[in-house]
Formats: structure tokens, C-alpha cells, sequence
């Protein structure tokens, strides 16, 4: 009878054994397939090898697999609506807030307050906590020194230069429509010449565009490559062309002052996976996340305090900029897109 209870007891004891191991198998498992069924899908507003840079960082932080598509903000912005009703992603990164700002007053993004938010200055985020700001950049003038020489011209120092007769056929800018630069620059017109004097302004430099492109980095590309002699562009993006050995590439900014973006992130109303979405914010605020842009060339000034400038932004740290009203420029997108577009008619 007594060898019957100690068999007896090893079995139970050996099925408890069996059963703990097995449930915390299980348990290991599940959470394995937790991290692996988490896939984020991102549309992203910055320079690719940017992109590239930060969605392989952030796979190996997180395990999180990361779908990013690149496109300009207005292609963000279209995308973004044509799926209102079924979003495919839940992260929008990088390109201007004011983009971010139409976006919310339509309703396609979620409120988020990262933990991390409260490290980034009040001046760089939305108070609701719709979006919040990564980057600040400056928009600009690129010139082609080689191309400037043989005209015998100097770089636009203001923006009435643009309309000298030496660089008619010889400007070139991103669409507003479908550029977040271009609209800073429309903003930026009618925020210091006033609405009818800044659309007389623009109809007048339409006479001077050699091409409008559909993204804002394309003119300093074109510039740095001899295709055009001025181009009006985020200053940064110049500057990675000029680093990257276009050597004719001279930068200048108007005397009256310019206007800026603060490039944003924030998580798409109704996309999938909201929790990788939030982790992902959560990351972008961090000084490892903002320092990681200048590495591939990617030289805004950033938001976070303790985040280190990347040095090459230094030559635009006494850039002139005007008291730029952001959520004036994205209240006022797209009526100000169509006065644009009616006026260069």
C-alpha cells in the first residue's frame, strides 16, 4: 500500500512538473508570437536613406517588423484619406506639421501623449497631443555657383531677387500640392507680403519656374546637378547634396526672413497595430532616435534638448526666420493651394 501512494505521489508529481513547464512554454511562446505578430506600417515624409536608417533601428530595438513607404506630403496626405475608412497604416513620419495640422482638423490622426513628450519644448508639439515635433528645418535658397558665374549673376539674397531676369527659366520649386516644402514657401509669401500682394508675388514668379517638381528635395538636387541655376528648398536637404559631393551648391537666405517647418510624427486615426504605432513615437522623441538623422546626412536641428545638433547645421544657425504661424498655414492649406493654383492661371 505504501509503495501504491509513493508511485501514485511521483505521478502527480511529475504531471505538475509537466504541466508548469509546458505552461510556461506556452506563456513564452505566446509573447514570442506577440512581438512577432507586431508589424508596423509607416508613411514617411523624410529623405529615404533616412527612413532606412530609422526603421532598421527601430526593428532592432523593438523586434517590431516595419513596412515604410516614402512619398512627398501631399501623397501622404491623399493616401492617408482615400483610406479613411480602411487605413493600412498608423504612422505618419517626418514633413511638416502644418500637413499635420490639416490632417487632424479632418480627422485622420489619433490623439497620443508620449511619456517622452515631456521632454520636447511646448513650442514643438500640439497641445492635444496629435502630433509632435522631430526636427525643425529652414527653407532657403540653393544656387549653382558654376551656373551663376557664367550669367554673371549673384545668389538671391531676398525674395524679389528670384524674379530677376537672369533666372527666368532658371527657378525651380516643389508643386505646393503635393510638397510640404512648396506649401512652407507659399505660407511663408503670404505670411510676409499679405494674401494679394503674396499671390501677385507667386503669379509673377511662376514666369520664372523652369519646372515645378513633386517633391521639395528635388530642386537642390537639380541645382547641385547643373539643371538649374536657383531652387527654393529646406536648407538641410542643400546641404546633404553639397556633403555628398555636388560642390557648385551655394546657399543663401532672404534678408526679409523665411519661414521653417518643424517636422512631426503622429499615429494615424484607425490604423493597425495602434500599440506598435505609439511605441514607434514613443522612439522618435528620444536622443538616440533624433540623433541618429545625421549619420545618413540628415542635418535639421532637432527638438529634443539634449538631442546634439549635427555640426553641419551650424552655418544656418543665424538664419533670419519671420514669427511663422503654423496653425494658420495648416488651418488654411488647402484654400490657399487653390488661390495658388487659379492664380498662376
Amino acid at each position: 500500500m505504501l509503495k501504491i501512494k509513493k508511485v501514485l505521489g511521483l505521478v502527480l508529481a511529475s504531471t505538475m512538473l509537466i504541466t508548469m513547464v509546458s505552461g510556461c512554454g506556452a506563456k513564452e511562446t505566446e509573447e514570442k508570437n506577440k512581438v512577432k505578430a507586431e508589424k508596423l506600417t509607416i508613411y514617411c515624409g523624410l529623405m529615404e536613406d533616412h527612413m532606412v536608417a530609422a526603421v532598421k533601428e527601430f526593428e532592432k530595438e523593438t523586434g517590431i517588423k516595419v513596412d515604410a513607404v516614402r512619398m512627398s506630403s501631399g501623397e501622404i496626405m491623399g493616401r492617408v484619406k482615400a483610406e479613411k475608412e480602411n487605413p493600412k497604416a498608423s504612422i505618419w513620419f517626418g514633413g511638416p506639421a502644418d500637413g499635420f495640422i490639416q490632417a487632424q482638423k479632418d480627422g485622420l490622426l489619433e490623439k497620443y501623449i508620449s511619456a517622452n513628450a515631456k521632454d520636447i519644448p511646448e513650442q514643438f508639439k500640439d497641445k492635444d497631443g496629435y502630433w509632435t515635433g522631430i526636427y525643425k528645418g529652414y527653407l532657403g535658397f540653393v544656387s549653382n555657383k558654376k551656373l551663376l558665374g557664367e550669367k554673371g549673376a549673384q545668389a538671391p539674397q531676398s525674395w524679389e531677387d528670384l524674379l530677376k531676369p537672369e533666372f527666368k527659366g532658371q527657378v525651380v520649386i516643389a508643386n505646393p500640392g503635393s510638397s510640404g516644402t512648396a506649401y512652407t514657401l507659399l505660407s511663408t509669401v503670404i505670411q510676409i507680403m499679405g494674401e494679394e500682394k503674396g499671390l501677385a508675388y507667386m503669379k509673377k514668379l511662376n514666369g520664372q519656374i523652369k519646372s515645378y517638381q513633386k517633391s521639395g528635395t528635388a530642386p537642390g538636387r537639380m541645382v547641385g546637378q547643373g539643371e538649374a541655376t536657383v531652387g527654393v528648398t529646406f536648407l538641410h536637404d542643400a546641404i546633404k547634396y553639397r556633403e555628398e559631393g555636388m560642390k557648385d551648391i551655394v546657399l543663401s537666405v532672404p534678408k526679409e526672413g523665411t519661414g521653417y517647418e518643424i517636422g512631426a510624427v503622429a499615429v494615424l486615426k484607425g490604423g493597425p497595430d495602434q500599440e506598435a504605432a505609439k511605441k514607434f513615437v514613443d522612439w522618435c522623441l528620444t536622443v538616440k532616435a533624433q540623433e541618429l538623422g545625421q549619420t545618413v546626412g540628415s542635418y535639421q536641428f532637432l527638438t529634443n534638448p539634449q538631442a546634439k545638433a549635427p555640426k553641419q547645421a551650424n552655418e544656418l544657425k543665424d538664419t533670419k526666420l519671420i514669427n511663422y504661424n503654423l496653425e494658420w498655414a495648416g488651418s488654411h492649406k488647402n484654400e490657399l493651394i487653390e488661390k495658388w493654383s487659379n492664380a498662376i492661371k
